[in-house]
């Protein structure tokens, strides 16, 4: 560390005072010094406060600042954090004459040349200015003269935790849950240094956001004593190629590796909050880029001019205006499948009670998870661009396949060996970095059908269409449900005219066949020969006529050949009664009478008449 934090308290009057905002008062610097005037900090009340902090009871922004070579230290960065509070004039004990407006806000300022604790330090804050705003007198200042010795043990603090990590910013669970696949795109984007604008009415997540992006890249938070000045290059100037590795220390691995990435040296800026006022750093020649905020929609009009790509927070969009930085920034089927993985993992996880944490408060999905990840995926991409690097020149190494880098989008690795924080890199690693890290995309491998699957869920999931579409899909159903009710009383109407239909055609044809059958009975037998034929299969009406003339015939045949019967028995007995001669004879040859005696005796007997009736020889026959 460079020395204690420097906390101030600072009054604002924008839209109290007639002078605008100022610095009323100093605490924990020398007596009669103004770090304010010695460091040029012209534009620091507008910074601590943000535009749009009147729409809010109490807001809080970050920003830094340039400070000044002294007493044999070189320039460096520090950076503050405010807290804005606004409360009715009417309501204070002593109101002070100069107070001509309805709303009195003021802040209370930390400088400290290390953000790592801010993320503590907000709380303290926050309950000091409350406490200050409740005693309803702002010349009563005990309050915040006890918060001196807050800043000394804040100093040790800082002293005791430089090694450590100490993070900042939103969390990363919101990070992955609000953007999705595009929290990999941010990522990658900062690591080609573009001009990066954030825009947001809510100055503090404006603010929380740009701190979680860059706390992704390990030590980073520790390496910031440039980003106040695109002229510092500090770091650069004492950087020192590490000669020695211990693999079972995390900080040596890392180091190792050439982590942290140095974002912002010579040429670069980060302003989590800047205002209006240095619009012209952004704007100047030397400025090739920045990560910075606003509040202020002026921006949004200027974007073409002040941004490579622009974060709208208020719309949870990102407009990417350079089309080559668009191309660099596509994910690869890797990329996809890695941060589909996250992205499902805190989705399975949320809880919307407690965003931070997972709902089964176990690993997967928690902050050190993901921050983990984010860690496993930028020393693979180190380590395969080296081992890239390496086939440049030499033949290939049996145990690695391919090129590792074409999983990582190689127009994202040749935009990235563009940039200054490349070059440091590679000047100052070992050329066989694969040698320690496998050089291999976390989720390497070709696109599967489960990816696919995933991606689709996921896209779907994005547009949120219970949400957007709950009006449109309750006017369709509607729209449905009256629709099937007319087509159903539709379809009953057409199959009640079919019916009614076939019923009036069945009608007819029974009409008009009981009126044939009329007719024909009317007409007699004359008229059957100009009748129509009738049906192949028809029915046929009895001949009553032929049938009577059949059964006489018949019965006149059987009674005839029962009366020659009779007779030829009469003529028998008598001859057996007087004795003929021959009647022993006949007796024995015949039994029977035969048919030819038959015949013979009917010819005399029957006469004419009755061989007319049974055929030419006098046999009568039954079946005639």
């Amino acid at each position: 560390m460079r020395g204690k934090p420097w906390p101030w308290r600072e009054s604002y009057r924008g839209l109290t005072f007639a002078r605008g905002p100022e610095i009323e008062s100093w605490f924990g610097v020398g007596h009669g010094t103004d770090p304010a005037a010695e460091n040029d900090w012209s534009s620091l009340p507008f910074m601590a406060l943000s535009d749009g902090a009147h729409a809010s009871t109490e807001d809080f922004s970050y920003f830094t600042l340039r400070q000044k070579a002294s007493g044999g230290s070189p320039p460096t960065s520090v950076f503050g954090i405010s807290c804005t509070r606004q409360m009715d004039a009417n309501e204070l004990l002593h109101k002070p004459p100069d107070v001509t407006r309805s709303t009195v806000q003021k802040a209370i300022v930390v400088v400290a040349d290390s953000p790592q604790l801010f993320g503590q330090l907000r709380e303290k804050l926050s309950m000091v200015t409350g406490a200050w705003f409740m005693q309803r007198d702002f010349t009563d200042v005990d309050i915040l003269k006890v918060g001196e010795k807050f800043h000394e043990s804040l100093a040790k603090s800082l002293q005791d935790t430089a090694e450590d990590d100490q993070y900042l910013g939103l969390s990363l669970r919101e990070l992955i849950h609000d953007y999705k696949h595009q929290s990999l795109v941010l990522f990658k984007c900062c690591l080609l240094q573009p001009k990066m604008l954030f825009f947001g009415s809510r100055c503090e997540r404006l603010c929380m956001l740009q701190f979680a992006l860059i706390s992704l890249i390990p030590g980073l938070l520790r390496q910031l004593q440039d980003a106040a000045d695109p002229e510092f290059d500090s770091y650069e100037n004492n950087m020192v190629m590490p000669t020695s590795l211990k693999t079972s220390e995390r900080n040596s691995l890392l180091s190792y590796m050439g982590l942290p990435l140095q974002l912002f040296g010579k040429g670069a800026l980060f302003g989590p909050y800047t205002p209006l006022q240095q619009l012209d750093v952004l704007a100047d020649y030397g400025t090739k880029s920045y990560i910075v905020g606003s509040t202020n929609s002026l921006l949004l009009q200027q974007r073409d001019r002040y941004s490579d790509i622009l974060v709208n927070l208020d719309e949870m969009t990102i407009n990417i205006t350079s089309s080559s930085l668009r191309t660099a920034l596509a994910l690869s089927a890797a990329d996809r499948r890695w941060i589909d993985f996250l992205t499902t993992t805190v989705h399975d996880t949320w809880d919307e009670s407690n965003p931070s944490r997972p709902k089964t408060m176990g690993y997967m999905g928690s902050e050190e998870f993901i921050r983990l990840q984010f860690e496993e995926y930028l020393l693979a991409l180190l380590s395969s661009v080296k081992y890239h690097l390496y086939l440049s020149h030499s033949p290939p190494l049996p145990t690695i396949e391919g090129d590792p880098t074409l999983d990582f989008n190689p127009d994202f690795i040749h935009a990235w060996r563009q940039t200054s924080n490349f070059a440091l890199f590679d000047s100052h690693t070992d050329s066989h970095l694969f040698d320690i890290v496998e050089p291999r995309h976390p989720t390497a491998g070709n696109l599967s059908f489960e990816d696919i699957q995933r991606r689709l869920a996921l896209q779907i999931q994005t547009l949120h269409l219970d949400d957007r579409l709950a009006t449109s899909k309750e006017a369709l159903n509607k729209h449905l449900a009256s629709g099937h009710k007319k087509v159903s009383t539709a379809f009953s109407n057409l199959w009640a005219d079919i019916e009614a239909m076939r019923e009036a055609q069945r009608k007819r044809a029974e009409i008009a066949h009981f009126g044939s059958i009329r007719a024909n009975s009317d007409t007699g037998t004359s008229s059957s020969e100009n009748a129509p034929p009738a049906p192949r299969f028809a029915a046929r009406a009895p001949d009553l006529t032929a049938a009577q003339a059949s059964v006489q015939a018949a019965g006149q045949k059987a009674g005839a050949y029962i009366s020659s019967w009779g007779a030829w028995a009469s003529e028998r007995r008598k001859g057996w009664a007087t004795g003929s001669p021959n009647a022993s004879s006949e007796n024995v040859n015949a039994g029977v009478p035969s048919p030819t005696k038959l015949g013979r005796w009917n010819s005399g007997i029957g006469g004419k008449k009755a061989r007319e009736e049974k055929g030419g020889d006098g046999i009568g026959r039954l079946d005639a």
